[in-house]
């Protein structure tokens, strides 16, 4: 980008797509003044060799699979460029800018100065390589296949700019992501404070010196706090579907089937739900969520709780276990204190000598909870929702650009929208290949 053009600049100002004619080639339609080539022209391929990959110390290079590093070798056998998911991954792209060892699960790709790097990178991430793997039992991408890969290319110039939008727009992605387990280390240090020191009325936490401890089978806790069995602190408590809940599954019902996948921490995860009838859930009322129920994964990550939001009113789960908190128990809290350090340890403790991590109702009923007064657990909850907030405002932003990036890559690596007559500076790590 230009100094007085940045990232907000760029995708909100005019952006007309493109006026010229398009022709039809091999990559499909692209603008008249760009031209074609295939990887083999433009990469060296080699596949990859087998190593062990063991941690040797602090001159090991990373060695690259077919989906990223799975280890450390002593010497690297690449020098930077492309690498592509050969077998497992299969089509995965990855871009390594030092030396690194590539296993025989990857190929890897020296880029010739004929292609700008980062375009090029860009340009494979948006092809559905992995559908050109052979159909066998084990896919398998080998060199000719991605070699005859046809791609779409513009000048140097514009393939500079395209490479440093995009770009542009990953750092940001990356220094969100930053920001994000930033955030998360602020709210786990948070939560052992609050959980163990407790919230004044004014939200602040409570002085050393107005504490007064006392030992518990929690930890230390303060003296007026009381340690309870979750079994005193809820009204009611269930298990989801567990013998095949699979047959339940309906492409044409409408209430969602809630899975160990669909939680965690922060809430129930707005994805790919499965959904059944409104008859199979009455059929299965003992199952049913209800707004303020806390719902706890059994297998999986064993003991990972949140609370039912009010969109879920009324759903159903299938191997999870549900309570109820009572009058006396914040629902929030419960679930901050069974996902806190205290109620994990007790958790692991639980599925000692299991040969499969299970958690279950009984397990969960025997949890022992530290349990201020109903007040300060709400203020606890509230000194917590409020980092959790910034989390979750941090992830919007997040998830806003991986759709800012889906969408450019689809305009600019098309054509559809033009950089070379955009006054875009070129990033440093864009241009550093040519």
């Amino acid at each position: 980008m230009s100094e007085d053009m940045n990232l907000d600049d760029f995708v909100d100002s005019e952006i007309s797509s493109n006026g010229g004619d398009f022709i039809e080639t091999a990559a499909g339609k692209v603008p008249g003044d760009w031209s074609t080539t295939k990887v083999e022209q433009v990469c060296e391929l080699r596949n990859g060799k087998a190593t062990d990959h063991v941690e040797i110390g602090v001159e090991a290079y990373p060695v690259y699979g077919s989906n990223g590093p799975i280890g450390s070798y002593s010497e690297p056998n690449f020098d930077g460029g492309l690498i592509f998911g050969r077998v497992g991954a299969v089509g995965e792209v990855e871009r390594v800018t030092e030396p690194v060892w590539v296993s025989d699960n990857a190929i890897q790709a020296r880029v010739t100065d004929r292609i700008n790097t980062e375009y090029l990178y860009y340009y494979l991430r948006n092809e559905e390589l992995g559908a050109l793997a052979t159909k066998t039992a084990q896919p398998l991408l080998n060199q000719s296949t991605i070699g005859n890969v046809t791609v779409a290319t513009p000048s140097l110039e514009e393939q500079r700019k395209i490479g440093s939008v995009l770009y542009t727009v990953d750092e940001a992605i990356e220094k969100t992501e930053q920001i994000i387990e930033q955030l998360q280390t602020v709210r786990r240090g948070t939560e052992q404070d609050v959980l163990s020191r407790g919230v004044r009325e004014d939200g602040t936490l409570r002085g050393d010196d107005e504490i007064e401890y006392r030992s518990s089978w929690v930890g230390e806790i303060p003296q007026d706090w009381e340690v309870k069995q979750y079994r005193e602190l809820i009204s009611d408590s269930s298990v989801g579907i567990v013998v095949k809940p699979s047959q339940y599954y309906d492409d044409s019902g409408t209430v969602p089937i809630l899975r160990s996948k669909d939680i965690s921490a922060d809430g129930i995860v707005d994805g790919d739900f499965e959904y059944m009838t409104e008859e199979s859930n009455a059929e299965n009322e003992n199952s049913q969520l209800r707004k303020g129920d806390v719902i706890t994964v059994r297998s999986g990550d064993p003991g990972l709780s949140c609370v039912v939001s009010s969109e879920f009113d009324g759903a159903n789960c299938a191997d999870l276990l549900i309570s109820t908190p009572g009058p006396n128990l914040d629902p929030h809290y419960a679930a901050m204190w069974i996902n806190s350090f205290a109620g994990r340890k007790q958790i692991d403790r639980f599925q000692a000598g299991l040969a499969q991590k299970h958690f279950n109702l009984g397990a969960l009923r025997k949890l022992r909870v530290g349990v201020p007064s109903l007040d300060e657990q709400k203020r606890i909850v509230e000194k917590i929702s409020s980092i959790s907030e910034s989390i979750e405002h941090e992830r919007e932003c997040k998830r806003q650009l991986q759709r800012l990036k889906q969408g450019l890559m689809q305009n600019l690596l098309s054509g559809e929208i033009r950089t070379a007559d955009r006054d875009i500076n070129i990033h440093p790590e864009v241009e550093k290949d040519e």
